[in-house]
């Protein structure tokens, strides 16, 4: 059974790596479009899995949530939008990149190396999945090592590292804040858009929020 699932993870996320990468470096136009999509996609799974627990309250709690995460994906946006025009679609995919490998290193090294749960939020995360995140989010820029370009490097430098990490830390604390509510709707994935991940929400979910929390500390370091 976790072959199965293993062998659907892996032909999916080819086949999303290959339409993304595309998205992004043929233009700009392509790319807000297909961000605008994404996003509404998971606005809608963001509202139906919050319905089962919030809809039956008798205020405007599910109204506030489902604004709340229509601000989220705004904020996600917006931010996906600036770092596209002012660092360039390179760096974007570079993220992506970091993101892909961080979660790639939980699912592997949880799944095979196991241990004490990481929180009781979401009960297959592991501590040594996180760490094996935080290892693996280094990988990208140790295979684009001395690639610069104008406005970026991508030598192994203490910034570098830290700057991977940093976004391995997003990324599982963004995964974290969508199984919170996952636990509390008592729901598995977010939909069933991908094989072998679930819902479109389930596989970005850490991007959502590394993206935000990237473009800050960019703009405070520069």
């Amino acid at each position: 059974m976790i072959k199965n699932e293993l062998i659907k993870r892996v032909l999916t996320s080819i086949v999303l790596v290959i339409v993304t990468f595309y998205c992004i470096v043929l233009n700009i136009y392509i790319f807000s479009l297909s961000l605008l999509v994404i996003s509404f996609i998971c606005f809608l799974e963001w509202s139906s899995i919050n319905s089962k627990y919030f809809s039956k309250r008798k205020n405007n709690n599910f109204l506030l949530v489902k604004l709340c995460g229509l601000f989220y994906l705004l904020i996600f946006i917006v931010s996906s939008y600036f770092i596209y025009i002012y660092f360039g679609p390179k760096y974007y995919v570079f993220i992506l990149f970091i993101c892909a490998s961080s979660d790639i290193g939980g699912y592997i090294t949880g799944r095979t190396i196991g241990g004490k749960k990481l929180s009781k939020i979401s009960p297959n995360k592991t501590i040594s999945g996180s760490l094996g995140s935080f290892i693996f989010s280094l990988i990208p820029l140790l295979l684009l090592n001395s690639q610069n370009t104008f406005i970026l490097d991508f030598n192994i430098s203490i910034t570098n590292i830290l700057l991977c990490l940093f976004i391995s830390l997003s990324c599982q604390l963004g995964d974290l804040i969508i199984s919170y509510f996952k636990r509390l709707n008592q729901i598995k994935d977010t939909g069933k858009i991908l094989p072998g991940h679930g819902g479109l929400l389930d596989r970005i979910d850490g991007v959502i929020l590394a993206v935000p929390s990237l473009l800050i500390v960019q703009l405070i370091i520069n």
